[in-house]
C-alpha cells in the first residue's frame, strides 16, 4: 500500500514571541519539524510534503536536506485549508496519507508505523489519532459508537454534559484514504465564527457518507504540541529522558541523567561514563570507554576510545584514543588530536593537528599548526599565527621540546628533535637536532633601585 505524509508547518506561533517560525525551534538540538520528518522517514513512508506559510523560506532552508516537497499556505485559514493547499501533492495518488503537525515533535516512528497498520487493516477511510487524558479541558472530544468506530469529534465549547465527561481527545493527527480525503476537502466550508476550514469536518463528511472512521489511541506524551516556551521546555524534557534512557539501555553510564544534555543525533559507545553538566551536541560521536567528568560541551566532534575529558569545550574536532583533555581546554574547529596526547588546563587549540603522545599541559595557544608526535610544550607557549591581516602556518616536527613562554611567530618551521630555550621568540627555522635561543642577554644594573628612589 502506498504511504505518504503531510506535515502542517505554516503557523506563525505568536505565543512563542519569536522571530523564528515556531516549527524551527529546537528540541534536543533539532528543529521540531525536522524531528517529525525524521520520525516519518524511519517508519518507511515514501513521500513527505510540508505545508509552509509564515517564514516559509526559513523553513525550506532548515529542511532543504530532508528530501521533502512543499506546499504553500499564504493565509492561515485552518487545518482543512492547509490540506487544501497540498491538493497538488495528493493529486493522482492512491493509498494512505497521514497528517501530522510540525509543532508536535514527540511522535515516534514506532507509533507512526502502527498508525498506518491500524488504518489499513481496519479498512478505514479515516483514522483519528487520539489520547486519553485526566483533564480534557479545551480539547475536542472523541465520541465513539458501540462498534468503537469514531462517530464524531466535538469541540470543547460545543460539548453537552455527557460529552464533557469524555476523556478521549483529538490529537490533530490523522490517516486518510487519499481519494476520500480529496473528495471531502472539496466539500469543506468556513461558515463558522473563525471563518476557517477545519480538518475535523472531513470526519463528519465521511461519516455522513457511511464510511468507517477509526480511532487510534496513543500516549498523550506523543501528541503534545508546542505553542509556547513553557511547552517547548516540557517537550525538551520528555525527549531528553527518552534519549538518555536509550543510551543507558545501550551500556552508557549517566551519573545524573536529569542534568545530562544529549542531542538526538549523538552516538555513544558502551562503557562510557558521563558525569552531570555535560552537553553533547550535533553529530558528536563518543566511542567506547570514555570518561566525561562534569561540565564539558562537545559539538559535532569525534571522541575516540578511552578518552578522558574534564570541564572543556570541543567543537568540530577529533580526539584520538587514550588522550586526556582539560580541565578548561578549548578545542576549536578543524583540530585533530592524536592518540595518548595530553591537552591540559587553559590550553586553546585552533585548526591544528597534534601528533600522538604530544603533551600540551597548560596555558598554551596553538593555532594553524602541524605538530608532530612526542612533543612537549612548556607553560605559556604561544603560536603567533596572525599578523593583523592574514593567518600563517607553523610546522613542528617530532620530539620537539618547546620551553616555557616561547613565541613561535608564523610562518615558521621547527624541525624534529629540537629544543627551544624558555622565553624565546622564534622567527626563523630551527634545524633538526638544534637548540634555539632567541632572547636578550641578561644584564644586572647595580644600584638601580636606590638611584631611582624606589627603595623601601
Amino acid at each position: 500500500m502506498y504511504k505518504c505524509a503531510i506535515i502542517l508547518a505554516a503557523g506563525e506561533g505568536k505565543r512563542m514571541k519569536s522571530s523564528i517560525p515556531k516549527v524551527l525551534h529546537k528540541v534536543c538540538g533539532k528543529e521540531m519539524v525536522n524531528v517529525v520528518i525524521d520520525a516519518i522517514k524511519k517508519s518507511e513512508v515514501e513521500n513527505i510534503d510540508v505545508v509552509i506559510g509564515k517564514g516559509a523560506e526559513k523553513v525550506k532552508e532548515a529542511t532543504s536536506k530532508k528530501d521533502v516537497s512543499y506546499s504553500f499556505q499564504q493565509k492561515q485559514l485552518g487545518t482543512g485549508h492547509a490540506v487544501m493547499c497540498a491538493k497538488e501533492f495528493l493529486s493522482g495518488k492512491k493509498g494512505t496519507v497521514a497528517i501530522f503537525t510540525g509543532d508536535a515533535p514527540l511522535i515516534t516512528c514506532e507509533t507512526i508505523s502502527k498508525l498506518f497498520n491500524f488504518h489499513e487493516k481496519g479498512n478505514y477511510k479515516a483514522t483519528v489519532v487520539t489520547s486519553i487524558v485526566d483533564n480534557p479541558d479545551g480539547y475536542g472530544r472523541i465520541i465513539r459508537e458501540e462498534s468503537e468506530q469514531v462517530s464524531k469529534i466535538v469541540e470543547h465549547k460545543d460539548c453537552n454534559e455527557e460529552e464533557l465527561k469524555v476523556k478521549e481527545i483529538n490529537s490533530g493527527m490523522y490517516c486518510f484514504d487519499i481519494e476520500s480525503l480529496l473528495l471531502s476537502i472539496d466539500k469543506l466550508n468556513n461558515s463558522n465564527a473563525q471563518g476557517e476550514y477545519y480538518l475535523t469536518d472531513v470526519i463528519e463528511i465521511l461519516k455522513s457518507s457511511g464510511e468507517r472512521i477509526g480511532g487510534f489511541s496513543i500516549p498523550f506524551e506523543e501528541t503534545m504540541g508546542v505553542n509556547s516556551r513553557v511547552q517547548l521546555s516540557q517537550a525538551e524534557k520528555v525527549m531528553r529522558n527518552r534519549i538518555n534512557e536509550k543510551h543507558m539501555e545501550n551500556g552508557v553510564t549517566l551519573i545524573d541523567p536529569a542534568n545530562t544534555y544529549i542531542d538526538m543525533d549523538v552516538q555513544i559507545g558502551n562503557d562510557t561514563i558521563i558525569y552531570p553538566g555535560n552537553v553533547l551536541q550535533g553529530a558528536t560521536i563518543i566511542k567506547e570507554g570514555c570518561i566525561l567528568y562534569p561540565n564539558s560541551r562537545i559539538d559535532n566532534s569525534v571522541i575516540n576510545e578511552n578518552v578522558t575529558i574534564q570541564s572543556s569545550v570541543i567543537l568540530d574536532s577529533e580526539v584520538g584514543n587514550n588522550t586526556t583533555v582539560g580541565p578548561y581546554a578549548y578545542i576549536r574547529p578543524q583540530t585533530v588530536i592524536g592518540k595518548s596526547a595530553r591537552i591540559g588546563d587553559f590550553v586553546e587549540i585552533k585548526k591544528s593537528t597534534i601528533g600522538d603522545n604530544t603533551k600540551v599541559s597548560h596555558l598554551t595557544y596553538i593555532g594553524d599548526a602541524e605538530v608532530g608526535s612526542g612533543c612537549n610544550f612548556g607553560c605559556g607557549t604561544v603560536v603567533v599565527n596572525y599578523d593583523g591581516k592574514a593567518k600563517y602556518k607553523t610546522i613542528i616536527g617530532d620530539h620537539a621540546f618547546i620551553g616555557c613562554n616561547t613565541n613561535l611567530v608564523s610562518p615558521v618551521t621547527v624541525k624534529s628533535n629540537t629544543y627551544i630555550a624558555a622565553g624565546s621568540t622564534i622567527t626563523k627555522e630551527v634545524p633538526e637536532g638544534a637548540l634555539a635561543i632567541a632572547r636578550a642577554k641578561q644584564r644586572n644594573i647595580e644600584g638601580w633601585v636606590e638611584k631611582k628612589g624606589l627603595k623601601k
